[in-house]
């Protein structure tokens, strides 16, 4: 099967994301600024239009948790990464 050129560049991001730490971290941080300001939007600011349905509230709120999900599992990644080369 032929890849297409952006496939292999995403490919390549991705694989010198996880391999450079600094680059990493430096990913991570901005992924939990992120979280946290999902958390503020849905907290604060749609929380009028998020309590106008169980369906909007249920979605929102499992994709904020499947967000938080990846971050603590680029976390887990970095620490075994970390292990590794120490």
């Amino acid at each position: 099967m032929r890849e297409h050129g952006y496939v292999k560049t995403c490919l390549a991001l991705a694989k010198g994301i996880l391999h450079d730490r600094e680059l990493r971290r430096k990913m991570m941080t901005q992924l939990v600024i992120f979280l946290l300001v999902l958390v503020g939007i849905g907290t604060w600011v749609i929380d009028d239009w998020l309590k106008g349905g169980v369906v909007r509230f249920s979605i929102f709120w499992c994709l904020v948790g499947f967000y938080t999900l990846f971050i603590v599992l680029m976390a887990f990644y970095d620490m075994l990464k970390v292990m590794k080369d120490e």
